[in-house]
């Protein structure tokens, strides 16, 4: 008898956890869906006219771009790369690829629906703050290394 309610409460749970999913659903696909408009629209060309080769501009000015136009690390390293070869500086596209990856304009809908907004919004700042900081420690590492 008492695996058959522990079998009831785990179905009981399972129907729960599957009606939350479904009621954060519209919200994930949304969420998928500005990240694949932002990386078309967001070019490595277009990313290249905000950089002026100012050390502690070219970090923030690549932290905010690469939180807007969040998505996939594996595409962050490729946009990275071009970023390199047009010659932005080291400093915009370390903080482009960890701001990629860390922070999120597109998905704060989604996580403070599921984290809660306090949450949220102290992790973005502490990513925001710390995506600078390492961005500038990763590229003073690289030079002293090199």
């Amino acid at each position: 008898m008492k695996s058959q309610n522990k079998k009831l409460s785990f179905i009981q749970i399972l129907k729960r956890s599957a009606m939350a999913f479904a009621s954060m659903l519209p919200m994930i696909l949304g969420v998928v869906g500005l990240v694949g408009l932002f990386q078309t629209l967001i070019t490595p060309e277009f990313l290249s006219s905000f950089f002026t080769g100012n050390v502690l501009w070219d970090t923030l000015v690549g932290t905010i771009a690469g939180g807007i136009a969040a998505g996939q690390a594996m595409v962050s390293y490729i946009i990275g790369g071009e970023l390199l070869k047009e010659g932005i500086s080291m400093y915009a596209v370390s903080a482009f690829v960890l701001s990629w990856v860390t922070l999120g304009v597109v998905q704060l809908p989604l996580e403070v629906e599921v984290l809660g907004m306090r949450f949220t919004v102290i992790r973005n700042i502490l990513a925001f703050i710390f995506t600078i900081v390492i961005a500038i420690a990763t590229v003073w590492t690289v030079e002293l290394f090199s």
